[in-house]
């Protein structure tokens, strides 16, 4: 009977060992999964040109919130533009930042070269945040920060579509995703406000 009692003993043993050396691997796989995904969450990884035709660096913009939207000058969303000046003003000492990006994927509404958009924000709207040279945000020549920008797969948060000119993306200050908001929302909106201002 102990002969018994003691070879069942061993092979629940044996059974517990097997089940813990069977579980290490599995979370040191999942560290590495995380590990890997959080490489690719940040925007940091992106170099494009400006408007000017200037190298910009994302990188440089860590420890900053980030605003990645994308613009248009003959849109009827055009006028955000002053909104985003308004909003780049209150805030830009404040670890924010506004990163524009001219893009013509609806409606012909961005057919200008960059000089001539260059020209339009400053004249029109004196605006002073960032501005890339015009990329396309959707279709099959997509520009690659806007497959981070829409792919859950890159950003960690959501798969998301550009709907319109002025849509806009917020980035905390690790470089994450952390909101996608609406064209139509005003860069002043309290949503937005309120995530600058959140500590």
């Amino acid at each position: 009977m102990k002969h018994v009692m003691v070879s069942f003993s061993l092979v629940f043993i044996l059974m517990i060992g097997c089940k813990k050396e069977k579980e290490a691997p599995t979370e040191l796989q999942a560290a590495v999964i995380e590990n890997t995904i959080q490489d690719s969450e940040e925007i940091y990884q992106f170099q494009v040109t400006d408007l000017y035709g200037d190298d910009f660096d994302f990188s440089k913009l860590k420890g900053k919130k980030i605003m990645v939207v994308n613009t248009a000058s003959e849109c009827g969303l055009t006028p955000q533009y002053e909104a985003l000046q308004k909003l780049y003003d209150t805030y830009k000492d404040k670890n924010f930042v506004i990163v524009g990006f001219p893009a013509n994927n609806f409606g012909g509404q961005e057919p200008g070269s960059d000089a001539q958009i260059a020209a339009f924000c400053k004249e029109n709207y004196g605006v002073s945040f960032p501005m890339m040279s015009k990329i396309s945000v959707k279709g099959g020549d997509m520009h690659e920060v806007y497959h981070f920008l829409t792919e859950k797969e890159k950003n960690g948060l959501q798969d998301s579509e550009v709907a319109w000119n002025f849509q806009k993306y917020l980035l905390n200050e690790q470089g994450q995703l952390e909101k996608v908001i609406a064209p139509n929302t005003l860069p002043t909106d309290a949503e937005i406000v309120n995530w600058i201002e959140a500590n």
